[in-house]
C-alpha cells in the first residue's frame, strides 16, 4: 500500500471531470437521494446507442474488462479471483451509499474520530490524517476514502455503517452477490487483506453500481481534495488529468489496478467507456504500479473505440 502524498493541480482537468460526471446524471433522470436504475448504467444517461465491442487488445498480462456505451460488456480471457487492493473501496462506498444516499450538496451523517480511530494506522498502509474529537461527515469520509485511499477511513465508515467491520464485510459480500459478482470474496473493508478477492468482470459491475450515485461519480473525478487535517490530498488515478475519473488500487500481491471512466467518440456519436484493469505492473513500488495500469487502461480503450465506426 502507500501512504497519503500531498500535492496541489490538476484544478483544471479535475473541473473538466466534474462537468463530465455532472453531465451524466442531468442527462437522464431527476437527482435523487437514491441510486439511479442499475439496468443500463452511465452509459443510457448519455443518450448513448448500444455498442458491441469488437476483440479487444487485452492487456499482456493481469485481467481487465470494459464495456462502451449501453453494450454488453466484455472481459479477458481465463480470468481467475486475484487480489484487488483498494478497488475494494468502491463497494465499500457503494454500501454505504445503499445504506446513507446523498443527494444534491448533501453532506450525510457526521461522526465524531475517537482516540482509536486517530492512532488507526500501520506504517505499511495508506492511512489519512485525522486526530481525536475531529468531526468528518460522510461526504468527507467518501472523498478520505476515495481520494487519497485512505484504509482507516474504511474502517471508519465500516464501523458507523454496519456497527463492526465484521458485519460490514458481510454486507459489502451480500451486495457483492446481489450484483451477480460469483467470483469474489471480500475480508475487509479497505482491499489490504491479500483474501479480498476478484474479477476485472466482477469489479467492473461494482463500479458501474458506484457510479449509479452521483457523488461518487463527482469524487472519483476530483483530482485532489482538501480535508480539515489532513490538508490537501491528491487522487492516486494515474490518469484523472486525461481524462479517466477512477479508483485505483495497488500493492505486491495485487500489482496496479484501475476501475475508470472516460468520454470517447465512435463514429461521431459520444460514448461512455468504463473499464477495469488488475494485476498491472511487478514490484511493490506504487508510481509503478500505477502507471502500469494507467497504461493498460489507455490501451484498452484505445483499442475498442476506434473499430466502432
Amino acid at each position: 500500500m502507500y501512504r497519503v502524498r500531498r500535492r496541489r493541480g490538476l484544478l483544471g482537468a479535475g473541473l473538466a471531470l466534474l462537468v463530465l460526471a455532472t453531465a451524466f446524471a442531468e442527462a437522464g433522470q431527476p437527482r435523487s437521494g437514491n441510486a439511479e436504475p442499475l439496468g443500463e448504467p452511465v452509459q443510457a444517461w448519455a443518450g448513448n446507442p448500444r455498442v458491441q465491442l469488437t476483440p479487444l487488445t487485452w492487456p499482456q498480462q493481469g485481467q481487465a474488462a470494459l464495456v462502451l456505451g449501453a453494450g454488453r460488456p466484455a472481459a479477458s480471457p481465463n480470468e481467475q479471483p486475484a487480489p484487488i487492493a483498494s478497488l475494494a473501496k468502491v463497494m465499500t462506498a457503494y454500501v454505504t451509499l445503499e445504506r446513507y444516499p446523498l443527494s444534491g450538496a448533501q453532506d450525510g451523517f457526521t461522526i465524531t474520530v475517537s482516540e482509536d480511530e486517530a492512532q488507526d494506522g500501520a506504517e505499511d498502509q495508506s492511512v489519512v490524517a485525522v486526530r481525536p474529537g475531529e468531526q468528518l461527515t460522510e461526504r468527507q469520509l467518501l472523498e478520505a476514502l476515495l481520494i487519497p485511499s485512505g484504509n482507516n477511513i474504511a474502517r471508519m465508515l465500516a464501523a458507523q455503517v454496519a456497527g463492526s467491520e465484521t458485519g460490514f464485510v458481510a454486507e459489502m459480500n451480500a451486495q457483492a452477490r446481489a450484483l451477480g459478482m460469483d467470483h469474489t470474496n471480500y475480508t475487509d473493508p479497505s482491499g489490504f487483506d491479500p483474501g479480498t478477492v476478484s474479477t476485472a468482470a466482477d469489479q467492473l459491475r461494482a463500479f458501474r453500481a458506484a457510479m449509479r450515485f452521483e457523488v461518487f461519480r463527482q469524487i472519483v473525478s476530483m483530482p485532489f481534495v482538501t480535508l480539515p487535517v489532513a490538508g490537501t490530498v491528491t487522487n492516486y488515478d494515474p490518469l484523472v488529468g486525461q481524462g479517466y475519473a477512477g479508483k485505483t488500487g495497488s500493492d505486491s500481491a495485487a500489482g496496479g489496478c484501475l476501475a475508470f471512466f472516460t468520454q470517447v467518440t465512435v463514429g461521431g456519436r459520444p460514448l461512455t467507456a468504463v473499464g477495469v484493469v488488475m494485476g498491472q505492473g511487478e514490484g511493490s513500488d506504487t508510481s509503478m504500479l500505477l502507471a502500469a495500469a494507467g497504461q493498460a487502461a489507455m490501451q484498452l480503450v484505445e483499442s475498442a473505440a476506434p473499430a466502432q465506426t
